[in-house]
């Protein structure tokens, strides 16, 4: 995991005899990733087809992407009736030095999304990961902000971004714990790290106060902090760290005698087993968080965005 996230104390790491610290991808090789991605995503949105877009994403976001079209082909087998091409302009890519391998750069960009919808100014900050020398450039977390919300990264000498160590001694939270504490939080309100809002508090009071007569519901969150679901972590100006990072959540209800829990059709595409009495959904989420550093005067980590999908149900 330290790999993902920085160097070493020496400032170099040993991975397939390479040494030197670089930055992860050029611009033009940067553009052609992001390139290849969009069209990819439009090809398995347009035919529902999860295949068309495998090999372009990754992580969280390509568990949720390929879920998400395996659920939509089986409830429209002939595909996207709706489809609109997904256009991403005005990019600026934040591209990190590392050493060794995997190596990643992140792609904020303007997205056509919200402006097809009428909705709020967002942007698209897509990472991307290479797992290795011979690998292609994979899309393995995408969270949606405001422009203004994320804070000012901070640059190196030469102008490029900083990644944060996995074990981010100086933050409040370290980019490889923020999966454990968030899972935690949500479990049992502690620690308390994090500040209010929909994906902290908010969610948590939602849970406990699920009430339907004649249904129970359990939660059990999970998270997910290695392999292709590994922190992406950035430093900030203030000397804090924006940081992508993954978890996975369970949803079970269980019915009454006499009663059964209800079935969308999105979660009866993906179901396996017969619900009878119970009903389990999975769902895998994406965060993108601002950590202070220790001793900035708010000690709270700020949830910017959650990206949640669905990725199995079970029933019995």
């Amino acid at each position: 995991m330290a790999t993902v996230l920085g160097l070493t104390a020496s400032g170099c790491v040993t991975v397939h005899g390479e040494r030197e610290v670089v930055p992860a991808a050029t611009k033009a090789e940067a553009a052609e990733a992001l390139k290849a991605f969009t069209t990819a995503y439009n090809a398995a949105d347009k035919a529902y087809d999860p295949a068309l877009d495998a090999d372009v994403v990754t992580g969280s976001l390509g568990a949720v992407n390929q879920a998400g079209l395996k659920a939509r082909h089986r409830i429209e087998p002939t595909g996207n009736a709706r489809h609109r091409p997904l256009e991403l302009s005005d990019t600026r890519f934040v591209i990190p030095k590392k050493a060794g391998w995997p190596r990643w750069f992140v792609a904020d960009t303007d997205s056509n999304r919200d402006r097809d919808q009428g909705k709020q100014d967002t942007r698209w900050l897509l990472a991307f990961v290479k797992s290795g020398p011979d690998a292609g450039w994979k899309a393995a977390y995408l969270s949606v902000v405001t422009p203004g919300q994320v804070p000012a990264l901070a640059k190196d000498g030469d102008g490029g971004a900083e990644p944060v160590a996995a074990d981010g001694p100086g933050l409040v939270v370290a980019p490889q714990d923020l999966g454990m504490r968030y899972t935690q939080y949500l479990q049992k309100g502690a620690p308390d790290v994090f500040a209010p809002g929909a994906a902290t508090s908010q969610w948590r009071e939602a849970r406990l106060n699920t009430r339907r007569a004649g249904f129970s519901y359990q939660y059990v969150d999970q998270p997910l902090d290695d392999g292709t679901y590994a922190p992406l972590a950035l430093a900030t100006e203030d000397g804090g760290a924006l940081v992508f990072f993954s978890s996975r959540h369970y949803e079970r209800q269980t019915a009454a005698q006499g009663l059964r829990p209800t079935v969308d059709p999105d979660v009866e595409a993906l179901l396996t087993g017969e619900v009878k009495s119970t009903l389990t959904k999975e769902r895998i989420s994406s965060q993108l968080v601002y950590v202070p550093k220790k001793g900035a005067g708010t000690e709270r980590v700020a949830v910017l965005n959650r990206l949640p999908g669905l990725t199995s149900a079970k029933g019995s």
